[in-house]
């Protein structure tokens, strides 16, 4: 699959996965409310506790007018409104209607950077799987890499890093590479620029060629994409032009019929580095 091909694919599959994301959060039922959720608390006729806005500290508790401290425990939503219910039962009022809502879920999230649409933190709520995060974030650039990395901390202080091959993932749907994501997972997808090489002289097409940085061609394979050589073509003295980190500029002459004889190894390019294939003079 040639590179417009690859990026073609990935986009509407992309965008194809992002039309079938849910556009809420899903799952509140089964979330387990943890440290730094933001919640609103109502118990009915208590006006000290209605619509009262807090948020979980970081040992898992809230502090409320007339009940105090209240340990959550990773409870979900349902589980706190009917401990609040009973605690409220035996200090406040009689029959309580207790309810809760989740403003913000900020325990058990993952976030997505690098080369999406729209990079930042998500919510994780019940089940979800690299693919339908990077569908949250809006799906790939077209300067995505060829891969995805995904950053998850372990027990003991220490990450460790799962990577995950974009075609096998976008083009080829590969299940197994749709790996389900953990709270505190880092998706990143490293960007791949394209960068310039130029091919000059007698080629078929000489210009300026776009290449990815990660997958930069040897001199034979640029010639290849500048449509070859002409038959005027000096195939024993192409020059390179190069300029190091210091804008200091070399040029050296190679081979090519060197380099298809085996007895020299191709030359890997470098961006914007010049190939010029000078007139045969016979």
């Amino acid at each position: 699959m040639n590179a417009i091909a690859r990026i073609a694919a990935i986009l509407l599959l992309a965008a194809a996965a992002l039309a079938a994301a849910p556009a809420g959060p899903q799952d509140t039922a089964e979330y387990k409310i943890g440290p730094k959720d933001l919640l609103e608390i109502t118990v009915l006729g208590v006006q000290e506790i209605n619509k009262l806005v807090v948020r979980v500290s970081e040992e898992g508790r809230i502090t409320l007018p007339l009940l105090g401290e209240v340990a959550l425990g990773d409870l979900t939503k349902f589980e706190v409104e009917k401990k609040l219910a009973g605690l409220a039962g035996e200090k406040i009022v009689v029959n309580p209607q207790v309810t809760v809502h989740i403003l913000e879920y900020r325990s058990r999230r993952v976030s997505v950077v690098g080369a999406v649409e729209k990079p930042g933190p998500f919510e994780l709520l019940g089940r979800q799987t690299v693919l339908a995060a990077i569908s949250e974030a809006g799906g790939l650039t077209r300067d995505a890499g060829e891969e995805i990395i995904i950053i998850r901390q372990i027990p003991g202080g220490d990450s460790t890093s799962i990577r995950i091959p974009v075609d096998g993932l976008f083009v080829r749907g590969d299940p197994k590479l749709n790996v389900a994501l953990e709270p505190g997972d880092v998706v990143n997808v490293p960007v791949d620029k394209a960068v310039p090489i130029y091919v000059f002289g007698q080629v078929r097409n000489p210009g300026a060629l776009q290449v990815r940085r990660s997958s930069l061609p040897t001199l034979t394979q640029a010639i290849a994409q500048a449509g070859g050589f002409t038959d005027r073509a000096n195939r024993k003295r192409i020059r390179i032009r190069r300029k190091d980190a210091a804008g200091q500029e070399t040029e050296f002459t190679v081979s090519v019929r060197d380099i298809l004889k085996g007895k020299i190894k191709d030359i890997p390019l470098q961006p914007n580095d010049t190939v010029y294939v000078p007139e045969s003079l016979l």
